[in-house]
């Protein structure tokens, strides 16, 4: 990759960012309007233009309905496309919008018709522009949420959603470098002003991002640290993988239902909460549990076990996401819930 954090992208280099899905059948790219994601098509449609055989591109552009401009940058979106030879699509987020978590809800509903369009399309792939920018921002944000190893492993190249992978080649790549990409193509683009907003934590974390870079925190290594954490986090659930294999060989020797208590409680701490996020996730009915709660819960596990125990008799009971949590004297024993009864007496889901 080029040195100079300026530079446009080369048609070379464009190559590299795109070659792992150069057998993909089909793919959609996710085209707001904006600098990035313009950038994205531009760059998409010239590696593939370069290649003999390779994936079909389409594009959408998901209109939320949330400003005046959008409507009207989703058409000079089209226009590019069409210019570039690449298929477009308008998707609108119909219905009422939340007063309230606005740009959680946009983004769920942007990648669920994203979704609905790359199946309709026989596409396996979404290709979003997210930068080096927006992951060092993705970073600043977990971090002042106290997130976990995984969760400062930040934005992944590729990740599973709904059965389709979504796909970010431009990770590495500045937001600078994108703009003086457009530039060079003589490509306008649009700028959306909630990307300014104060209201929004994104924008008062780009706010920050000059002094922190004055003191070294700047993009890139934040997102060095991302990579790292993510490298981290990938050794940490191979240790868990062989966690599950050491207990399942406990299962054999002292057969019973669950965990063999004294295996797991003598395994690191980590590796206890990963294992039981992993279980709780799996058996549970409402999906993946916090993780402050999951770290409650292994301390509970904890103290329970400094206490001598009774045969027979239960050390600790209790539920979390939709599991019920059981500690006897000899087994750690993680099953499903109950269904929740409404008032009505009907059962309600707790799976979302």
């Amino acid at each position: 990759m080029s040195g100079n954090n300026e530079a446009p992208i080369s048609a070379r280099e464009a190559a590299q960012l795109f070659a792992d899905w150069k057998t993909a059948p089909a793919i959609v790219l996710a085209v707001s309007g904006g600098p990035d994601s313009l950038a994205l098509m531009w760059l998409a449609a010239r590696w593939r233009k370069a290649l003999k055989r390779g994936p079909a591109l389409s594009v959408v552009t998901v209109d939320h309905g949330l400003r005046p401009e959008s409507a009207r940058e989703a058409r000079a979106v089209k226009q590019i496309a069409q210019a570039l030879g690449l298929p477009h699509r308008t998707l609108r987020w119909a219905g009422d919008k939340p007063a309230s978590g606005l740009q959680a809800a946009a983004r769920d509903a942007r990648y669920r018709l994203l979704v609905r369009a790359a199946k309709s399309a026989g596409a396996g792939h979404i290709v979003t522009a997210h930068t080096r920018d927006d992951q060092a921002e993705t970073v600043l944000m977990r971090l002042s949420r106290g997130s976990g190893i995984s969760g400062l492993a930040a934005m992944a190249r590729e990740t599973e959603r709904d059965g389709l992978v979504l796909a970010r080649p431009l990770l590495d790549i500045s937001k600078q470098r994108l703009t003086a990409t457009l530039k060079r193509a003589r490509i306008a683009f649009a700028t959306d002003p909630s990307n300014a907003d104060p209201r929004f934590t994104r924008p008062r974390l780009r706010e920050l991002m000059p002094l922190l870079a004055a003191e070294g925190c700047d993009s890139r290594n934040l997102a060095r640290f991302a990579a790292r954490a993510a490298r981290a986090d990938a050794a940490l659930e191979q240790l868990v993988d062989g966690a599950e294999r050491l207990l399942a060989m406990c299962g054999r020797e002292r057969p019973g239902p669950g965990y063999d208590a004294d295996a797991f409680c003598g395994l690191a701490a980590e590796v206890r909460i990963r294992l039981l996020l992993r279980e709780l996730t799996r058996v549970g009915r409402e999906g993946s549990p916090e993780l402050g709660k999951v770290e409650a819960l292994a301390a509970a596990i904890e103290a329970a076990t400094a206490v001598p125990p009774v045969r027979g008799r239960t050390r600790l009971k209790q539920t979390l996401a939709g599991a019920v949590i059981t500690l006897t004297a000899e087994r750690l024993l993680i099953a499903a819930a109950p269904p929740r009864r409404t008032p009505g007496g009907k059962t309600a889901s707790r799976r979302p």
